[in-house]
């Protein structure tokens, strides 16, 4: 692989109708097998699956940097991440159990908890590979198939884990991946053979999602957008809360739904902190993305990047001030000319009302506001739309729970920012989605639950 930025990479068909119900066809042949396995002979083909993504970390994170355009920094962790989250999910096939419970006169009932069949994935373009195994992880171990339909700015790193599936002793067919746009996506959606729908993307198309599912009654699992507040309170460490805040929005290129993207910021330390964010973000590496000391790598495409350098325009123009960065940015080397970069954005003089505030940017831009009170600061961080995430650095550990308890919001996190174990739930309120993905929590998305009634004796009627 060599990095051609502003380049084809590769040309894909698009599966039309007929791909897409050969696809799964193909996984409902695969299912009857791998259904009827035990938990433990899922395990053992899960974790020789993790084995292979570990044992080749190094080439996936590479087809990754070139898939996506995110650092092999960056590229490496969501390797790690991936291969973390089939061994959990390894680990739970063989102890997914029912339960047990006695009735009156020696009778009794059992629950048994059964696949839902064939599930459809459909990935973005942030975090391919990752968004991949999060939602293989949970639906294989529960004894599911799978259809993925990655993203047609991302196809190629998905290609590749259906592979390793294959190699690791699945089923064939039990992981598909078809490729193409909406109207690919909209046939997995309709497929009468099709279970259940997980998508991972903005909310307009979750909406949509969820629609065409309503027509089949099929159950969704919806990983949406957010516009995720970030609370720095005057007694927090500050060099901890600084980092955390560039965690929270410059990881890849800052395209992360969960980016903690308005940073809310005491008063009293609103110089001291705003000074040593941006001198440490005009600091951050930028360029070519397989270089080991990059920490910037390039934004997905350019009608991506455009809409990004749309919304700082409409900031300036709305009275915010660009304390650094957010101008398009040329490496000096030649072939990345044509790359779709640009400086990380810090915005100050920020307020609630502003476009960039409001609406999910999905790129490199930090709105800094400031804050006096806690009261104050929770209902503006609560009035939004969206509730995916949220933050806080203090060190006063009661402050922090009671601030994270009144977040309206799935994720919340104290003195730290975007970790991602796969060990924890992840998911929203309101319009950042329902259902979750990770933690044991994902296997009551991937899975329902059948109730036995045994009678030992004779039926006594009524009639």
């Amino acid at each position: 692989f060599k990095m051609c930025p502003g380049r084809v990479l590769c040309k894909l068909p698009c599966s039309g109708e007929k791909e897409v119900d050969l696809a799964v066809q193909s996984a409902k042949a695969a299912f009857k097998i791998w259904s009827q396995m035990s938990g433990m002979e899922r395990c053992r083909v899960m974790l020789e699956a993790a084995r292979i993504i570990r044992e080749q970390r190094e080439e996936i994170a590479t087809m990754e940097t070139i898939n996506n355009g995110k650092s092999i920094f960056e590229a490496r962790v969501d390797i790690d991440i991936s291969w973390q989250c089939l061994e959990y999910y390894a680990g739970l096939a063989g102890s997914l159990a029912g339960e047990h419970i006695q009735l009156p006169g020696g009778n009794f009932g059992y629950t048994r908890r059964e696949p839902l069949g064939v599930c459809v994935g459909i990935g973005a373009w942030n975090y391919p590979f990752q968004i991949a195994c999060w939602k293989a992880g949970p639906a294989l171990a529960c004894g599911n198939a799978m259809v993925f339909k990655p993203s047609p700015f991302t196809p190629v790193s998905v290609v590749r884990l259906a592979e390793i599936f294959t190699e690791a002793g699945v089923p064939k067919g039990l992981f598909n991946v078809v490729q193409g746009g909406a109207t690919t996506g909209q046939f997995l959606c309709h497929h009468p053979d099709v279970a259940k729908v997980s998508f991972t993307g903005s909310v307009p198309t979750g909406m949509k999602i969820m629609e065409m599912a309503a027509k089949g009654i099929k159950p969704v699992t919806l990983e949406l957008g957010g516009k995720s507040p970030l609370i720095i309170f005057s007694d927090c460490s500050l060099d901890n809360a600084v980092n955390g805040a560039l965690m929270a929005n410059f990881l890849t290129q800052g395209e992360v739904c969960c980016n903690g993207t308005r940073v809310f910021v005491e008063r009293k330390i609103l110089d001291t902190f705003t000074k040593e964010v941006v001198k440490r973000t005009q600091k951050i590496k930028i360029g070519d993305p397989l270089l080991e000391d990059t920490r910037m790598g390039a934004l997905i495409n350019k009608p991506h990047l455009d809409r990004v350098q749309g919304f700082i325009k409409q900031a300036k123009e709305q009275g915010a001030q660009v304390l650094c960065g957010g101008d398009l940015y040329v490496p000096d080397d030649p072939k990345l000319k044509n790359g779709y970069y640009m400086r990380p954005c810090v915005l100050g003089n920020c307020k609630d009302d502003m476009t960039c505030v409001k609406e999910e940017i999905f790129g490199p831009v930090m709105s800094i506001l400031p804050f006096d009170t806690e009261e104050e600061v929770l209902e503006r961080a609560n009035a939004t739309k969206y509730g995916l995430a949220g933050g806080v650095f203090t060190r006063d550990i009661q402050k922090a729970h009671r601030v994270v308890a009144a977040l309206k919001a799935g994720m919340c996190f104290i003195n730290n920012y975007n970790a991602s174990p796969v060990e924890l739930p992840f998911g929203g309120y309101k319009s950042s989605g329902f259902g979750r993905e990770n933690g044991r929590a994902a296997i009551e998305y991937y899975s329902q639950l059948k109730t036995v009634c045994v009678e030992m004796g004779d039926v006594e009627s009524v009639f």
